[in-house]
Formats: C-alpha cells, sequence, structure tokens
C-alpha cells in the first residue's frame, strides 16, 4: 500500500537521520500516526498547514512511502471528515511495529514554503 505523510522540518530531519526508513516516534501529545492515503489530502496539509507556520518553520513537505499487505491490513482506512480525507491510524504505542513494515525508503515528492510549491517530483 502506498501512503503520503505531510510533515514538517523537525519530523523530516528524524526521518532522515534513520536513513529515510522509520518514522519518529510521537510526541506525548500525539497518541495517533496517520499517514493518508492520497498525494492531494497530503498535499493540502503540507500547503495549507505546515508551510504556513512563521519561519523557520514554514516548510512543508509531502513524503511517499509504502507498506507491505500484513502491515496495511492491521490498520483499517479511516475516513477523517470526507471521502477525499482518508487515513490510517496508527496508535503511537503501535509506531515501530509499524515502521518495521515499510518497504523501501521514505521520500519527499513536494516541497512547499509560504504556502506555495517550490519542488515536486
Amino acid at each position: 500500500m502506498i501512503l503520503y505523510r505531510p510533515t514538517g522540518r523537525k519530523e523530516l530531519d528524524l526521518i532522515e537521520a534513520s536513513g529515510w526508513r522509520r518514522w519518529p516516534p510521537r510526541l506525548p501529545d500525539q497518541p495517533i500516526f496517520y499517514p493518508v492515503t492520497t498525494y492531494a489530502y497530503a498535499e493540502k496539509i503540507a500547503r495549507d498547514w505546515n508551510s504556513i507556520l512563521p519561519a523557520p518553520n514554514n516548510e512543508g513537505f509531502v513524503t511517499r512511502f509504502e507498506i507491505n499487505a500484513a502491515t496495511a491490513a492491521r490498520y483499517p482506512v479511516q475516513q477523517a471528515g470526507g471521502r477525499e480525507h482518508e487515513e490510517l491510524w496508527v496508535p503511537a504505542e503501535e509506531l515501530e511495529a509499524f515502521n518495521e513494515g515499510i518497504v523501501g525508503k521514505i521520500e519527499i515528492v513536494a516541497v512547499f514554503r509560504d504556502g506555495q510549491l517550490v519542488k515536486k517530483r
């Protein structure tokens, strides 16, 4: 299953430190890790939420990654407010097991700054 994750610079730096293979542990106020099922939804969040923060946090990244079928089967697709807003809800305490199901590397597919597209792969 192909998934996308909108993220900011701080989380992206932690992903890079993992060799682009793992999502970092959730913070105490983040009980759920929620990758999304479409590029369009991830783009909206990265552009409209992440990239409009005050500098130096005014970047939003859309990442793409794949998980194996066994991992995908553990987390049914959830709708978060609308049909086009589909996510997987992974409890924070299961994130390490979820990371084991990643196939290949996490990649950056788009970069936004100040609400504008800077780069798209």
